[in-house]
């Protein structure tokens, strides 16, 4: 009999490890046989990602047929009554995010393997993608904060490789630095977050520690204001993992990795990890009603910082970056309002027509290449596009789908998704849902914009003017040799292989109708991740209260593309000099990306690098002073002392006398005088 797939659940993440490491093996023991048989080591990898989604839809579809939690555990170390468990569990949410993590990897490495067909590192980058794949899938099953931690570490590791894997580049090898230092921060408050929740309960399970620290206040055996820093240092990782102000600044810097992991990692899956982990220990959050309004602030700050940097960025991917920035404000808004059903479902949809958006431009950028050049500055740049719809007829109308979709536009998914996080909100905190309102209408004309400009017009690449000016700008030198380079690569724009196209018809099929799932209604999301909900949203679902804020937030984003209509199709007002001389100061302000990154070059960078020099002042001076005195004394006592050890027994018996005549008269001198 075969056994379900909820019981094995465990290799899921095994079977990309084990592609992982052979072609990891082979890399470092045989090189160039390895890399000769590149599209063999490509499928293979694959499908071993391949099984692991068979089993994670497997596992989905018995959860959705009413199969029980199933969470096995063993002793991983022990020492008397310390016992640390380790093992997996799957449940609803765990299925969800392992069907949806097994279904974008898969899809990126196929797309990779079009995208990175001519490039050298072809087989070391999909054996970073499945090591990614199983440390994401780990992450999911974990039972416990301590294992969670592990992955979230080996999460972070591959990330790191995979933004600096052109690390020949000087900007992916800063931003991989930028990305891991950063998330370094949030790991180390998340990890004294770890340690003294498990001070405070004796656990690392996520009900047993929620339930332990409700008892420990209770019975004031622990201080409220601790149980609040130690919610705040775990929050602190979701906040660096998730892009949350305001250590949101490595994932934009994070664009200078390869196309496709910005759809894997930054858009979908890594993420992701951190509203995922909120979601877990949302019973433990659930008990401190600050704590959920400092989540909720930090989502909304998050979700207007995106959206107010992405209207002014020109660069294709680090739009979008700052559109991921934003869309992962609104899930940890939709966390702080107490609604992690609703944050979960936004996941799932943003996650589907994000990773879509992504891997678009990642075409859009693979065929700009073969006329500008491979020069990020201009291959990305939306200046130097337009008029892309002709030519690459799947990519154009599938990123359409996606900016239709993430606009928030009945029927498609972003609608339902993000509107259940703006109903909550207004219920919750309606100051924080009017600025996710305000925010859904400039995502809908920075999206339409990004359209406009890539898409439709006429083509600006070929105009050679504009692209020095722009390399210019982005202060590269061109020297004469560039000069020609650029003038040999005036080919013809094209669509994508099949092998790029196909992920974007795919999953432009979710970002369409996965929404129906989640009804207010009728949710069966919810009725699938908390049925208790699900039941009583059901109940009180009134048509009333739910029309006025759904027609609103359709009204606000038909707003934002009509504004974005009028000025980058019809061409009828230049918005961006108009902006610029009316509002000079927001819109340097904007530009700047709201001088955060300059704020943590002074505060940050060049501090740490001031208070480095004094500790190397205090070193060589305090430090190596005592030590050298030391050494001083020591020379100058062995220089002295040389001249009493001169081998002669004469010499050593002349000491001996001199010294018990000196001990006589020592003695002799202080013997009392007799009277």
């Amino acid at each position: 009999m075969m056994p379900q797939a909820s019981e094995i659940a465990w290799l899921i993440p095994v079977f990309p490890l084990i592609g992982a490491v052979l072609s990891g093996l082979g890399l470092i023991s045989i090189n160039k046989k390895i890399n000769s048989i590149r599209e063999i080591v490509s499928i293979s990898l694959i499908s071993f990602v391949g099984i692991s989604a068979v089993i994670s839809y497997k596992a989905l579809l018995e959860q959705i047929n009413g199969y029980q939690t199933i969470e096995k555990l063993f002793v991983w170390a022990s020492a008397g009554d310390f016992k640390i468990p380790m093992g997996f569990i799957l449940d609803p949410l765990g299925s969800v995010m392992l069907a949806l993590v097994s279904t974008i990897t898969l899809l990126v490495m196929i797309y990779s393997h079009g995208y990175m067909a001519h490039d050298k590192g072809y087989v070391r980058f999909f054996t970073y993608l499945a090591l990614f794949s199983s440390s994401m899938m780990g992450l999911i099953i974990s039972p416990n904060l301590l294992e969670i931690y592990v992955f979230w570490e080996l999460v972070g590791m591959c990330s790191y490789l995979l933004v600096g894997f052109w690390y020949d580049r000087d900007g992916a090898a800063h931003a991989a630095q930028k990305a891991f230092v950063v998330n370094r921060v949030g790991d180390f408050g998340l990890l004294l977050g770890i340690l003294g929740l498990f001070w405070a309960t004796n656990s690392f399970d996520f009900n047993e520690i929620a339930s332990g620290i409700s008892t420990s206040i209770s019975d004031n055996s622990l201080p409220i204001w601790a149980g609040l820093l130690l919610c705040f240092l775990v929050f602190l990782g979701p906040m660096a993992k998730s892009a949350q102000f305001p250590l949101h600044v490595w994932l934009p810097d994070a664009m200078e990795g390869p196309t496709p992991i910005s759809a894997l990692i930054h858009a979908a899956t890594m993420v992701a990890a951190g509203i995922f982990l909120v979601a877990r220990l949302q019973p433990l959050y659930s008990i401190f009603p600050s704590i959920q309004l400092i989540v909720a602030l930090v989502g909304t700050i998050t979700c207007f910082l995106g959206a107010s940097i992405a209207l002014t960025q020109m660069d294709l991917k680090k739009g979008l970056a700052y559109s991921t920035v934003s869309q992962l404000g609104y899930m940890m808004l939709a966390m702080g309002c107490g609604a992690p059903v609703a944050g979960i479902f936004h996941l799932v949809t943003h996650a589907c027509f994000k990773a879509m958006l992504f891997l678009g431009s990642g075409s859009v950028i693979h065929a700009m290449e073969e006329v500008v050049g491979h020069q990020p500055a201009l291959a990305q740049d939306m200046r130097l596009m337009g008029g892309l719809r002709k030519k690459m007829p799947y990519t154009s109308t599938t990123f359409l789908v996606g900016c239709i979709a993430i606009s928030g536009i009945p029927p498609l998914a972003g609608f339902w998704s993000k509107d259940e996080i703006l109903g909550n909100a207004f219920i919750s905190f309606p100051a924080f849902w009017f600025v996710g309102f305000l925010t859904a209408g400039m995502t809908a004309f920075y999206m339409f914009r990004l359209y406009f400009l890539t898409f439709e017009g006429d083509f600006r690449g070929d105009n050679k003017q504009l692209q020095k000016e722009l390399l210019l700008a982005s202060q590269i030198n061109l020297d004469d040799e560039a000069d020609a380079e650029h003038e040999e690569l005036n080919g013809t724009l094209h669509e994508s292989p099949w092998s790029m196209t196909f992920p974007l018809v795919f999953l432009a099929v979710p970002s369409l109708i996965i929404g129906f799932m989640g009804l207010p209604w009728d949710s069966k999301f919810a009725s699938l991740l908390d049925p208790e909900e699900a039941k009583i949203a059901a109940e009180f679902f009134e048509l009333n209260e739910f029309l006025p804020l759904a027609i609103a937030s359709v009204v606000i984003a038909s707003i934002g593309i009509t504004i974005a209509y009028q000025a980058y199709f019809l061409k009828k007002i230049n918005l961006s000099v108009l902006f610029a001389e009316k509002f000079p100061t927001v819109n340097k302000f904007l530009c700047n990306k709201w001088y955060l990154d300059d704020i943590n070059e002074k505060l940050f960078v060049k501090g740490s690098r001031k208070l480095a020099k004094e500790v190397l002042e205090v070193d060589s001076k305090v430090v190596d002073g005592v030590v050298n005195l030391t050494g001083l004394i020591t020379l100058g006592s062995g220089e002295g002392l040389k001249y009493f050890e001169t081998g002669r027994a004469q010499f050593y018996a002349l000491i001996v006398f001199g010294g018990v005549i000196l001990l006589v008269a020592i003695f002799g001198f202080q013997s009392p005088q007799v009277t």
